[in-house]
């Protein structure tokens, strides 16, 4: 065991914390995976359990890894991973799957062995390391609009263009971070201002043409819009089960919750194990098992700050941030999904919801995190070396 720690490097409470929410997330997927496990499994629960922790034994293998690699090959590494992306993007898109009428266009199948990978989940991790890269490369240098449209906004617009028609919530949300990214690094705020309204000008742009169909792009813009109206109309339609039945979840709660396993509305909310996993840990645990969950993210947030601001280089300061804040973002959407203070948007809790790709991208923005944190003791320790040789030399 003291070899296993030994060879673990970089910030210790983001290890913690991250190992805090892997554990903690088996009760809930457990007992909310139950409705699920009599659809698919002949009510065979403990299958959906193993299944659960294969995923997560994964996704820290993948993150002990990561964090394993000096920080700055990523620079190299996302170059070559962006046209990866794209092609990942385009054959996902190619496949065309139809759900309820609507582009549900979102997993691409890996032959021989039977799973299904969500490529914009991968696509949001790459393309934050490259707009750190691009970001760092040009900090001291004078930035104009027309040197930065090709090398940073055309990756940018042509990963979100082949993400929004089946998953608007995704492309959203990684346009944000790469907002809040770029605007970290320097980025003149009024060119932000011209690729904030270009941005909001193709999303209505294709919102118009989608309209004008009348095939699943149609059907998808139709559901964002019922969303939208349903949500600011505080109305409950069908289209509201699954909100509903989430608030009755946390309203059943109370303080202390119902007990491990006890959840009722696991039985009717759709999504229970993934997208609204944080009713059912509130209906089984109440709000002390809500504000925990909503601390150890926190955690993680102020963890992942200390990191940047330590980082040795801007890079590194851009890689944490870049890939730490998507998972809190996330988290909190989430979470404020669940209490209806956002519209339904399919996102999940990070590390607690099951599914495959949301925890392996998960831990393999963290292993960059860690990554930069890992580096920067390694430069602190052998400062210390130094310091101590040159003493003992005097």
């Amino acid at each position: 065991m003291q070899k296993v720690f030994e060879n673990i490097k970089g910030d210790r409470l983001i290890w913690a914390i991250i190992s805090l929410l892997a554990i903690l997330s088996f009760l809930p997927v457990y007992s909310a995976a139950s409705d699920l496990a009599y659809d698919r499994y002949n009510g065979n629960t403990l299958t959906l359990a193993v299944k659960h922790f294969v995923h997560l034994s994964l996704g820290f293998v993948i993150m002990y890894f990561v964090h394993k690699i000096p920080y700055h090959y990523f620079k190299g590494l996302s170059l070559f991973a962006i046209p990866i992306v794209l092609v990942l993007l385009v054959i996902t898109m190619m496949q065309g799957t139809v759900m309820g009428g609507a582009s549900a266009s979102r997993w691409i199948r890996i032959p021989f062995v039977g799973m299904s990978f969500q490529t914009s989940t991968f696509a949001s991790v790459v393309l934050m390391v490259y707009v750190a890269r691009y970001i760092s490369k040009i900090k001291d240098k004078v930035i104009t609009f027309k040197s930065s449209i090709l090398p940073l906004w055309l990756p940018v617009f042509c990963v979100l263009g082949l993400i929004l028609p089946s998953n608007f919530s995704t492309a959203a949300i990684i346009f944000l971070m790469v907002l809040i990214l770029v605007f970290t690094g320097g980025y003149p705020m009024r060119y932000l201002l011209v690729i904030l309204g270009s941005g909001i000008v193709a999303l209505v742009l294709f919102v118009m043409v989608a309209k004008l169909s009348s095939g699943p792009l149609h059907v998808k813009v139709n559901t964002w819009e019922n969303r939208i109206k349903n949500y600011s109309n505080s109305e409950v339609t069908e289209a509201d089960y699954q909100i509903e039945k989430a608030k009755i979840a946390i309203a059943s709660g109370g303080i202390y919750g119902m007990g491990p396993g006890k959840s009722i509305q696991k039985n009717f909310l759709p999504q229970s194990s993934s997208d609204f996993i944080f009713a059912i840990i509130i209906e089984e645990y109440g709000l002390v098992g809500g504000l925990v969950l909503i601390a150890l993210y926190l955690g993680l947030l102020f963890r992942i700050v200390v990191v940047a601001q330590k980082a040795e280089t801007i890079f590194g300061r851009l890689l944490v941030l870049g890939g730490g804040l998507p998972i809190v973002v996330t988290a909190l959407i989430n979470m404020a999904v669940a209490v209806e203070l956002f519209p339904v948007t399919g996102q999940t809790l990070p590390l607690v919801s099951s599914g495959g790709t949301s925890i392996w991208m998960t831990c393999l923005s963290i292993g960059i995190v860690l990554s930069v944190s890992a580096k920067r003791d390694e430069v602190r320790r052998n400062k210390g070396l130094a310091s101590d040789a040159l003493k003992e030399t005097v």
